[in-house]
């Protein structure tokens, strides 16, 4: 299995990695078929996201597109954080092996997961905003 060296970079030194004492919005995913789970602290404030950090179990892919997926949404909106793609996580790794997309699926999920926590604090249902969130239980999230 061949690795970029973005993936080795956020493999070997993750950005972001630990618990957020101050987070408003925690979200955690796991994939039951590999056993990989990510759990996403966020601090959001005005509908900006100011801070991310993350805790992953998982293989290096799960680790570095937690890693570079926090560095893409930290200061950006939640309605920006929300259109971040599997694919553009995947891209800004320059890549991921096929039988490693299913990675990137996780690093997206537990970022919705965190901001429809984030509305669920708040009284507001976040499915009209968020989508469904799924569990990864299930081969949609292999691709």
């Amino acid at each position: 299995m061949e690795y970029s060296e973005k993936v080795m970079e956020h493999f070997a030194n993750p950005h972001n990695v630990g618990k957020l004492d101050d987070a408003n919005a925690i979200g955690e995913i796991g994939n039951a078929k590999c056993g990989d789970i990510m759990k996403m602290y966020l601090k959001i404030e005005n509908d900006i996201i100011v801070d991310a950090k993350f805790n992953t179990y998982g293989c290096a892919s799960a680790i570095a597109t937690s890693s570079i997926a926090t560095d893409m949404i930290i200061g950006q909106p939640i309605s920006e954080a929300l259109k971040l793609t599997n694919k553009a996580v995947v891209e800004a790794l320059d890549g991921l092996p096929a039988v490693k997309i299913h990675c990137s699926v996780l690093a997206e999920q537990a970022i919705k997961a965190a901001i429809a926590d984030y509305y669920k604090r708040q009284g507001i249902d976040p499915e009209p905003i968020v989508g469904k969130i799924d569990d990864c239980e299930d081969d949609h999230c292999h691709m």
